[in-house]
């Protein structure tokens, strides 16, 4: 794969695909607001890079999933504001994806300049099963440019027409987002300090399983929390009593049970979970082990002396992937075991990854430094394949193109 170090880019139109896919809600007036610009501020070290260097910036990017047509909900306009912010400089935003409007904004550009184009997901051959119909859309692209830089981490799992088809067309380059995210999994899949520990969370054991199975050779220690854990308990013998359970993967999970045995691999699941008959801000908690779960109320977080446990596999670890929350973290009453576990992975000693997604907005919306991490991935479903092990389209047609 190239480096951007090879990329000549003065005077060249450079275009730069991003991931500025941020949340939005909608203020008093009525006008959107960006509630968590992390997406964004992580695609300016590329964005900026290459302007300095007195490339024509053209920035391509999606907000949300607007149904293949302009959607006003979705524009990039808030996206552009806050990039142009961040950046210094005006980033003009054009009405189109790639028509008229995209054409002349990019031909009124003078080196130095970042625009964006509007969101290509307003077109619906960018997610398009047709592989010709995404070829067309990225040949519109390609024919604005004369290189193209990836760099959204977030969407380099997927074979859509501003991610893998264009870096076909276009002399090709990781951003250097895409780079560091690229060398980190390299890096903790492949040469990891031991010992290594990996700790999963999040609703459903079937969203990971892909996952496990590819980690379960490589690590020294599996933690399992968040809802995906009953199934495991259940697959033990316990009862989970109204705790989100998939029946259909206890074969499964109890199939890692023994893998993990047998090789030597140390699973650690809650010996205590928080639990209550709703999810709410102000639902009443009852604090149980694992093996006396109530047969009418739902386990919300891992307790205090599962936290104590986890904490404890955690502190001689050298390095740690923390992918998924460990409770509905969201509400107040089943957030403890979540922050108390990112500040476990945080504090240790050697390297440390979150793997995007839940787990990075736990981050944030908990109040964790982010800065005690060693590396916080902008890309949850994209941080997942690459643990499983999976070809990345869009990494995969970068190195095609080298």
């Amino acid at each position: 794969m190239r480096s951007l170090d090879d990329l000549a880019a003065s005077g060249r139109t450079v275009l730069v695909r991003s991931d500025l896919n941020v949340p939005l809600a909608t203020d008093a007036s009525g006008s959107p607001v960006i509630t968590d610009d992390s997406r964004i501020r992580a695609s300016v070290a590329t964005i900026r890079r290459l302007a300095d260097a007195g490339a024509r910036v053209v920035v391509l990017a999606h907000l949300g999933r607007p149904k293949g047509e302009p959607d006003p909900a979705y524009s990039l306009a808030p996206a552009a504001i806050r990039l142009g912010e961040l950046l210094g400089r005006d980033v003009v935003l054009a009405e189109d994806v790639s028509g008229p409007s995209a054409r002349a904004v990019v031909a009124a550009m003078s080196d130095g300049d970042v625009v964006m184009l509007e969101n290509v997901r307003f077109d619906a051959r960018e997610t398009s099963k047709d592989a010709a119909e995404r070829a067309a859309l990225a040949g519109e692209w390609a024919s604005l440019g004369d290189a193209f830089v990836s760099d959204g981490f977030g969407v380099v799992h997927r074979e859509q027409a501003s991610v893998s088809d264009i870096a076909r067309l276009l002399p090709s380059y990781p951003g250097d987002l895409v780079g560091a995210e690229a060398a980190v999994f390299t890096r903790v899949l492949n040469d990891p300090e031991r010992p290594y520990v990996v700790v999963l969370g999040g609703s459903k054991v079937s969203d990971k399983l892909g996952v496990i199975a590819h980690l379960l050779p490589r690590v020294d220690r599996l933690l399992i929390g968040g809802g995906m854990c009953f199934t495991f308990l259940a697959a033990q013998g316990h009862g989970v009593g109204r705790s989100l359970l998939e029946a259909d993967q206890i074969d499964t999970v109890r199939g890692f049970i023994e893998q993990a045995a047998a090789r030597g691999v140390e699973l650690v699941l809650p010996a205590d979970v928080v639990v209550a008959s709703e999810i709410s801000d102000t639902a009443d908690t009852q604090i149980v082990r694992v093996d006396a779960i109530p047969a009418d109320l739902i386990g919300l977080d891992i307790g205090p002396e599962s936290i104590a446990l986890f904490r404890d596999r955690l502190a001689d670890a050298h390095t740690v992937v923390w992918n998924g929350p460990m409770g509905v973290f969201e509400k107040a009453p089943f957030a403890a075991g979540t922050r108390e576990v990112a500040l476990a992975v945080s504090a240790i000693d050697g390297m440390s990854v979150v793997g995007g997604g839940d787990s990075a907005a736990a981050v944030h919306l908990l109040g964790v430094p982010a800065e005690g991490f060693s590396h916080i991935s902008t890309g949850g479903g994209a941080s997942l394949e690459f643990l499983e092990g999976k070809t990345l389209p869009g990494l995969a047609a970068l190195e095609e193109t080298s």
